[in-house]
């Protein structure tokens, strides 16, 4: 994990189950997006029955771990996660199975939402998150960029105008 990162749930807010209300990240350091992940194998088929949503959900959270895994980070690297379940009644077997892989100690901000279908039709869970990694290592804060030749010139002609004026 980049640090300094630092999971808290400020007392003036409930604590939550299994996630941080909030995460702060100071410091250089590496923000990873990773974009929704189904319960699909490697040839896009969804995994389990028709209608296993504990098989889907599962299966999503290892694509997850495959993602983050593909650029050297695990899940005590994630600071974010958003659910998206197909209808709420799955509540129960979604907690379990993420706590399965989230780090329990510090688990990462989430929001969970219930919706009537995803885009992928038979996709009962989708999951998407950010991981944050240290900054690689002899890597530099980008430069403020340089203004155009036509934006300094433009300039200049403002500057000249002002003098004028004096």
């Amino acid at each position: 994990m980049a640090g300094p990162v630092r999971f808290s749930n400020p007392v003036t807010l409930e604590k939550p189950p299994g996630y941080s209300q909030v995460v702060e990240i100071a410091g250089p350091a590496r923000i990873i997006y990773i974009a929704g992940q189904l319960g699909v194998d490697q040839n896009g088929k969804f995994v389990g029955g028709p209608g296993d949503f504990e098989a889907q959900c599962r299966q999503a959270f290892e694509n997850l771990n495959a993602a983050l895994a593909s650029i050297g980070a695990g899940f005590a690297d994630v600071v974010k996660i958003t659910n998206f379940l197909v209808g709420m009644d799955n509540m129960a077997a979604f907690r379990s199975v993420r706590d399965s892989y989230l780090n329990t100690a510090a688990p990462p901000a989430s929001t969970t939402i219930g919706v009537p279908a995803l885009a992928r039709p038979g996709g009962l869970f989708e999951v998407e998150a950010v991981a944050v990694l240290p900054a690689k290592a002899g890597s530099k804060p980008r430069a403020k960029p340089r203004a155009r030749p036509a934006a300094r010139k433009a300039g200049r002609k403002v500057k000249a105008a002002k003098r004028r004026r004096r």
